[in-house]
């Protein structure tokens, strides 16, 4: 996925594919590991990226070794972690020249909950079925979702990684654009180390530090992971991915995760809506959206109390969105995201495809995005800034500027609003 670091909770994948030019909440976080394209050559630690030597970093390992055992860590791990620790000016590329994948949510969903992705998810479902089961009950996040994340991150573990991170966040905290963060990461991956779950041969992940068959960034790992087979060490590495899906639920679980409530629904609005009321923040009830004639595409809806959100704007999908959507949004804060989570795990539960269509035109890359922002601005719709990340300022800005123009105030960033402002 695309990443957004929230905290540095997880980080994107080895393999899946988020189009977060839109609909992404907090941007501003760090973007990390997306689309780090290693090949899933799990067991050996063999990667693509070579490692060069480097006299700096070398004088950087001796500086940190420092902060490292203030920090806790041992001597005996640091000194075996960095015996065949690398510089890896590859990681150092991929880190300065991430480009901007800006995908429509129709395409990006086409990726995220593919027939193969679908009929693979299911294969699994059946075959883990005790353990999800296990799992389900000890934490009581649906097993579908859990599945879903895990496709989402890594294809079901076949794209794990195989960079070895020590290598790799170290590269990154010497290179210093993020040296802090990095750095952090760093002593935490040093800690897991310190604790025995794994050993620095088999610490492997993505280029920016995302590990496992659900990519758990360290600092996260050693937050939520837990040892669900019982054999005192917490495992995502290894081809069994027992630990992994359960520090997947254990992480849903303690954000919040409500049993038995979806994470949303396809909804069909009336004609006429008021879209100004469509938004992640307008939590009403689910009967009073009723009455106001708002309906389910499929089935009935739940109770509770729901958001309105239209991703797409007005020409595409509806959807009602409950607590678990936010929850999900824990693991990225892309809406393309989790509504690929969501509906992919809709899918595996033998749901239908999303029944409305997808306006066919591109979202706006990052230099529209900017241009929009200054228009808005200079017309008297202030944005709260001109940096090409559309958030709730942002949102209400449009949504402004289409009520005051008689156009449909969904808030959605379309090619044609730009060309009206221009």
């Amino acid at each position: 996925m695309a990443i957004f670091f929230r905290g540095a909770v997880f980080c994107a994948c080895a393999f899946a594919l988020t189009g977060c030019g839109w609909g992404t909440t907090n941007a501003s976080r760090y973007a990390g590991a997306a689309y780090a394209q290693s090949t899933p050559n799990q067991q050996s630690g063999t990667s693509s990226m070579n490692g060069q030597s480097n006299a700096g970093y070398l004088q950087w390992q001796n500086g940190f070794r420092a902060r490292a055992l203030a920090a806790g860590i041992s001597g005996r791990t640091f000194d075996a972690a960095f015996r065949t620790a690398e510089y890896l000016p590859r990681v150092v590329e991929n880190d300065r020249s991430q480009a901007e994948f800006t995908r429509s949510l129709g395409d990006y969903l086409s990726t995220a909950a593919s027939d193969a992705r679908v009929e693979t998810g299911r294969a699994m479902l059946a075959q883990h079925a005790n353990l999800l089961s296990q799992i389900e009950a000890r934490y009581g996040v649906d097993r579908h979702v859990v599945v879903a994340v895990w496709g989402m991150e890594s294809n079901y573990g076949a794209r794990r990684g195989d960079i070895r991170i020590i290598s790799a966040l170290s590269t990154l905290a010497y290179d210093g654009r993020r040296a802090s963060f990095f750095e952090n990461q760093l002593i935490a991956a040093l800690k897991i180390l310190d604790a025995h779950d794994t050993d620095a041969e088999h610490m492997l992940g993505s280029w920016a530090g995302a590990m496992g068959h659900t990519q758990f960034m360290p600092t996260s790992f050693l937050e939520y992971a837990v040892d669900f087979r019982g054999d005192g060490r917490r495992d995502i590495w290894s081809d069994d991915p027992t630990d992994a899906l359960a520090s997947t639920a254990a992480y849903l679980s303690r954000h919040g995760w409500v049993t038995g409530q979806p994470w949303g629904v396809e909804v069909r609005l009336p004609s006429g809506f008021n879209y100004s009321l469509t938004g992640k923040n307008q939590n009403r009830p689910v009967s009073e959206w009723q009455s106001l004639g708002v309906r389910a595409v499929n089935g009935n809806l739940p109770g509770g109390e729901a958001s309105i959100l239209v991703p797409a704007g007005a020409n595409g999908p509806a959807f009602m969105i409950f607590r678990n959507f936010t929850v999900i949004s824990r693991y990225n804060a892309s809406d393309s995201y989790v509504i690929g989570v969501g509906h992919l795990a809709d899918r595996l539960r033998g749901g239908p495809r999303i029944a409305a269509s997808f306006p066919s035109e591109a979202p706006l890359n990052r230099a529209e995005r900017v241009q929009l922002q200054e228009r808005l601005t200079r017309a008297g719709y202030n944005t709260g800034g001109t940096d090409g990340i559309l958030g709730s300022n942002s949102q209400n800005a449009i949504r402004a500027y289409q009520s005051a123009n008689g156009i449909t105030a969904d808030g959605y960033p379309s090619r044609s609003l730009l060309e009206r402002l221009r």
